[in-house]
C-alpha cells in the first residue's frame, strides 16, 4: 500500500501523522511511504532522518494526496485538504465530526473512507488511540491553567500550590476519565486544593483508592456542579461521549458567579466543549475573558508539546495502520470490529451512529455501509 504523510496546516500543529520508526515498520513489510518535504520539522526530525526508514520524499501535499492511497495524519483536514481527497482513498486521523459539520460534508462529498482515531475502541470499550492524546491533554490542563492564574495572563494571581502560610487555589476536575485523571495526577503533585465530579461511583472509588486523602471525590449532580464550580479558582472539563457532542454540563450561570479571575480549561472543545460558554481557541490566541472568568479552549492541546505528542500516538495508532496496509482496509475494517468503530465516513454516508444523530444525518451501519460497496 502507498501511505502519504502531509505536513499537518492546522494553526500551531506541530505533530506529524508517521514518526521514522513507525515508517520503517511499514517499509520493512513492503509498503511504500510518501512524506511531505519537512513533515517532521516541528519535532525535529528532517526529511534525511525519513529517507533512512526508507520514505519517499514529495515536494507538497497535493503530491502526497495524488499518489498515496492511504493518508495518515493527526488533525481533522482542512478546507484544502478536503477537496484533495478522492474515493478510495483512506484517511486515518483525529477527526471529531460531532461539532463540525462543515468537515462532515466535506469529507462526504469526497467518497473518501475516513476513520476517527478517537473513535476506535478495544476489548475494553475503552478508546485507545484517544488515550495518550488524553494524557498528554490531561496533564497540560494544569499547566496551562496554572499560567492562566497569574496576574498578567488576567487570572487572580495565585501560585496553584499556594505557600506555607496561604491556602493553595481550590481545583474542580469535572470528569474522572484519562484526562481527568492525569490532570488529578498533576494538581495533587502541585499541590492544589482538588476535588473531582463524576456520575460513576465505580470509579469515584477507583480515584479514592489511588489518590486518597490527596483527592475529595463528589458524585456529579447539578447542585454539586452549582457548588464547587462556582467556589472553584480553576476548572477543567474533561467530559467525553465517544464521538457525540460534549454535553454542557457548565451554565453561562455557574460562569458568572465564580470568583473574577478565576479559570475554566475545557478540554472536552474537541467535541464542542462543556462549558456554556466554550468556544475553540488557538495556540496563537488561547484564551478570551467571559464575566472576568479566563477561558483557555485550544481545540490541539497536545499541539503544543508536538515531539512527546507524536511519538506517543504512534506507539498507539501502529498497529492499526500495519492492520489497515497489511489486510487491505476493506478486510482490515470487516475482521476487526473495534477498528470498525472507527470507521466514521463512508462513500458519502455517516457510519458512526453518535456522530450522525448529533450532525442530523442518516446513519448507515459500517458493515452495511462495507457491504454496500
Amino acid at each position: 500500500m502507498k501511505i502519504g504523510v502531509p505536513t499537518e496546516i492546522k494553526v500551531h500543529e506541530y505533530r506529524v501523522g508517521l514518526v521514522p520508526s513507525s515508517v520503517r515498520e511499514l517499509a520493512e513489510r513492503g509498503h511504500q511511504v510518501l512524506v511531505q518535504s519537512g513533515a517532521g520539522a516541528g519535532i525535529g526530525i528532517g526529511d534525511d532522518d525519513y529517507r533512512a526508514a526508507g520514505a519517499r520524499i514529495l515536494p507538497d501535499a497535493e503530491a502526497v494526496f495524488a499518489e498515496a492511497e492511504m493518508i495518515v495524519k493527526v488533525k481533522e483536514p482542512q478546507p484544502q485538504e478536503w477537496r484533495m481527497l478522492r474515493p478510495e482513498q483512506v484517511l486515518f486521523t483525529y477527526l471529531h465530526l460531532a461539532p463540525d459539520p462543515a468537515q462532515a460534508e466535506g469529507l462526504m462529498a469526497s467518497g473518501c473512507t475516513a476513520i476517527a482515531y478517537e473513535t476506535v475502541t478495544d476489548p475494553h470499550g475503552h478508546l485507545p488511540l484517544l488515550a495518550p492524546m488524553s494524557e498528554v491533554a490531561g496533564r497540560m490542563s494544569i499547566q496551562a491553567g496554572a499560567r492562566c492564574l497569574e496576574r498578567e495572563m488576567g487570572g487572580r494571581g495565585m501560585l496553584l500550590g499556594g505557600v506555607p502560610g496561604v491556602a493553595p487555589a481550590r481545583v474542580v476536575v469535572i470528569g474522572g476519565g484519562v484526562v481527568g485523571t492525569n490532570a488529578l495526577r498533576v494538581a495533587i503533585g502541585m499541590e492544589a486544593h482538588v476535588t473531582v465530579l463524576d456520575r460513576s461511583l465505580e470509579r469515584l472509588r477507583e480515584l479514592d483508592a489511588q489518590f486518597g486523602a490527596q483527592l475529595n471525590t463528589i458524585f456529579s449532580t447539578r447542585s454539586a456542579l452549582e457548588e464547587y464550580v462556582t467556589d472553584a479558582d480553576l476548572v477543567i472539563g474533561a467530559v467525553l461521549v465517544p464521538g457525540a457532542a460534549a454535553p454542557k454540563l457548565v451554565t453561562r450561570d455557574m460562569i458568572r458567579a465564580m470568583r473574577p479571575g478565576s479559570v475554566v480549561v475545557d478540554v472536552s472543545i474537541d467535541q464542542g466543549g462543556c462549558f456554556e460558554t466554550s468556544r475553540p481557541t488557538t495556540h496563537a490566541d488561547p484564551t478570551y475573558v467571559v464575566d472576568e472568568v479566563v477561558h483557555y479552549c485550544v481545540a490541539n492541546m497536545p499541539g503544543a508539546v508536538p515531539r512527546t505528542s507524536a511519538f506517543a500516538l504512534n506507539n498507539a495508532t501502529l498497529p492499526y495502520v500495519l492492520a489497515l496496509a497489511d489486510k487491505g482496509w476493506r478486510q482490515a475494517l470487516r475482521e476487526d470490529e473495534h477498528l470498525r468503530n472507527g470507521l466514521n465516513v463512508h462513500r458519502g454516508r455517516i457510519t458512526h451512529e453518535a456522530v450522525a444523530r448529533d450532525l442530523g444525518k442518516p446513519y448507515t451501519p459500517a458493515l452495511e455501509a462495507l457491504e454496500i460497496d
